[in-house]
């Protein structure tokens, strides 16, 4: 996938320009895939963030590359982030497995110098 520019926030004409699309699909897009939502800016331009971006990316890759159907590139993104929460989730237990076996070490290691105290 191409490098999104470093910036805080992209005009439509800047993402059409990223991603090789027109600014009418980049809209109409926008009605179609729940996952893509700019925000509005006072003068009611649309501003996407970098996340958007990336957004646009991928669903450019299942359109045109993978060739999925409006409907199947919906059902691949839903999917997709089921998938990166189970991800989270798992590492988020390994975290505390760690953090659980570091507990469990310190409490050894103070068990060890008490036992040295008193012996």
């Amino acid at each position: 996938m191409k490098n999104v520019p470093d910036k805080l926030a992209f005009k439509i004409g800047e993402v059409a320009d990223i991603a090789g699309l027109k600014s009418y699909v980049l809209r109409f897009w926008e009605t179609e895939f729940e996952q893509l939502h700019p925000q509005k800016s006072e003068k009611n331009q649309r501003i996407y963030t970098q996340r958007d971006v990336e957004m646009v990316l991928m669903i450019k890759k299942l359109l045109y590359r993978d060739r999925f159907s409006i409907e199947g590139a919906r059902v691949a993104l839903k999917q997709l982030k089921r998938d990166s929460k189970q991800v989270r989730a798992v590492g988020g237990s390994f975290d505390q497995i760690d953090d659980i076996k570091q507990n469990v070490e310190d409490l050894c290691l103070h068990i060890i110098s008490l036992k040295q105290l008193f012996s």
